[in-house]
């Protein structure tokens, strides 16, 4: 009964460890989008979750916003953000047949950017968040709507 606990005991260890750091890539996947921003919500000292909509906002493209990734682990995102484009920021990576979903933390600068994206409609969510843990944090989410651009060969 000893061994039977032990054995379970040792799998849980190394089956818990091989899923600490979030990652579940099970597609490769290699994506280009153009995307229209719809509306924007903030919450900082100004504004309480106030929504803007993208007629009221200067930035209202994103152009050129590509999605990479390889089984088991790799995930490069590119034109989001700067802060999302450095690969080995991000904590959470999940690909899988229709979703799309990324998160980077930097714990010295209290700052985070995560996004989701739905591959059949299109619609992105991206989330800035300022001084994380803190009364006083500043939130910018953006929603926009994406159309998949055929690569050129």
């Amino acid at each position: 009964m000893v061994k039977y606990f032990f054995c379970l005991f040792i799998s849980l260890l190394f089956f818990n460890q091989t899923f600490a750091k979030d990652i579940s890539i099970n597609e490769n996947v290699d994506l280009n989008f153009a995307c229209d921003l719809e509306k924007k919500i903030i919450k900082n000292s100004e504004y309480n979750y106030q929504t803007f909509l993208a007629k009221d906002l200067d930035k209202k493209i994103l152009d050129k916003f590509e999605i990479k990734a390889s089984k088991p682990e790799q995930l490069f995102i590119k034109g989001l953000s700067l802060f999302l484009s450095k690969s080995e920021k991000l904590n959470v990576k999940v690909v899988n047949k229709d979703i799309i979903l990324f998160k980077a933390i930097d714990q010295v600068k209290k700052y985070s950017e995560s996004a989701i994206i739905d591959r059949t409609s299109g619609e992105l969510v991206h989330e800035i968040t300022r001084n994380i843990k803190s009364k006083n944090s500043e939130k910018e989410i953006y929603f926009y709507l994406c159309v998949k651009q055929e690569k050129k060969v």
